[in-house]
């Protein structure tokens, strides 16, 4: 583990609909052997590239590094196979740690058993070496340790994240229901938006979109808000490779007087969404305002538009479809030149945009199968609308 040229195994989970995003990510990172697979794509670096893609991946939710793999159908199995693995290799005993367990389809049927068995076998491994044993911190351990136990077999893979990764740093107000970092990135990089035209969200909430927006247009990487990683804490961390990718990190940074701008009908609501952009130190580069979705005035010259209006599931509408009716109403009169992208999880709703979706993409929110759909706003008739081809 203490080479940084030594190629190794790594897989990065996501969101299931942004794996082919994150595959373009860590292809660009110079991954190689990328593979999309459920929610999380697999690829192979060295210890240079780990510390990197937990540094720059805009669509990962953590970075893991699997270990080992052995057959666990029984409690003796997955005790023994655990303990006899070196984890004072990997870690110092005054660490804290946490296990993380999943298990499908398999002989185990309680993952929280399965992490108490796996830290067990730990602490023992510890007390046999050292005469003392780790701690256990759920909240915030030094070392996050992944258990996957599928069809008996047991894969056991190191967290080099910690906290999740959509969690950057710059959230100090969050909102109603808001969304992921993870999931509002992921959302831009899908809409195609060139970093040239002009950028709205005039549902802004608490401004997450918008900030992930300006993040991707000055080349920032979302990892640079974050203090610590659970890589940090490994035995062969290497402080001098970290800091000199985040120096370099930052002399890859733009500049960029793109167009950003939000709004949101309640004025607390900016509020907050103008904590956030300050927290990120973005309020040169992000306009919002207060009022309602129906009399946003956007740029002119035309963008990209991208809204997360609220859910049946999320908010109590008395009329979810005549507010549906309303936001293609405001497309068609203010926003001729946009393409508009709308994410919701009531597909039958968005069937009242009234206007023809260009592109469909499934995407999850959280437990919350949605569309994010594409509808290209055109100057003149409805018939030109129709006209126009498929992008």
């Amino acid at each position: 583990m203490n080479s940084t040229q030594q190629p190794q195994t790594l897989i990065a989970k996501t969101i299931a609909g942004l794996e082919e995003t994150l595959a373009d990510e860590l292809t660009l990172l110079g991954a190689k052997d990328v593979k999309v697979i459920t929610r999380a794509v697999s690829f192979s670096g060295d210890n240079k590239l780990l510390y990197e893609a937990n540094l720059w991946c805009r669509t990962a939710l953590r970075i893991l590094k699997p270990l080992y793999a052995f057959p666990a159908s029984t409690n003796d199995q997955l005790y023994q196979n655990i303990f006899n693995y070196p984890w004072e290799e990997i870690f110092q005993v005054d660490n804290t740690i946490a296990i993380d367990s999943v298990v499908n389809d398999s002989s185990f049927t309680h993952s929280h058993f399965v992490s108490q068995k796996v830290k067990d076998a730990i602490a023992d491994r510890f007390r046999s070496k050292t005469g003392t044993r780790p701690s256990v911190d759920i909240e915030n351990p030094d070392i996050r340790i992944n258990i996957h136990i599928y069809r008996d077999v047991c894969d056991v893979s190191l967290d080099s994240s910690g906290e999740s990764l959509h969690k950057r740093g710059y959230r100090v107000a969050g909102g109603l229901a808001p969304l992921s970092e993870v999931l509002a990135a992921g959302l831009v990089l899908l809409s195609g938006w060139d970093k040239q035209r002009n950028f709205i969200d005039p549902m802004c909430g608490s401004g997450t979109i918008l900030i992930e927006a300006a993040l991707i247009a000055l080349n920032i990487a979302p990892g640079s808000f974050k203090k610590s990683f659970s890589f940090m804490n490994w035995k062969d961390y290497d402080a001098s490779l970290w800091q000199q990718i985040k120096t370099a990190a930052i002399e890859k940074q733009k500049i960029n007087d793109v167009y950003i701008s939000g709004s949101d009908i309640e004025a607390r609501v900016i509020r907050n969404a103008r904590g956030n952009v300050i927290a990120a130190n973005l309020q040169k580069n992000i306009n919002l305002l207060v009022g309602p979705f129906d009399t946003f005035k956007p740029p002119a010259g035309g963008g990209v538009m991208i809204i997360n209006p609220p859910y049946g599931e999320r908010l109590e509408q008395e009329d979810i479809v005549a507010f549906y009716k309303s936001i293609g109403d405001s497309l068609k009169k203010n926003f001729a030149g946009y393409d508009a992208w709308i994410i919701s999880s009531d597909m039958n709703a968005l069937k009242f945009i009234g206007l023809k979706p260009t592109r469909k993409i499934p995407i999850f929110n959280g437990p919350l199968e949605c569309r994010f759909m594409k509808f290209s706003v055109y100057a003149g008739s409805k018939k030109d609308q129709y006209t126009q081809p498929n992008l």
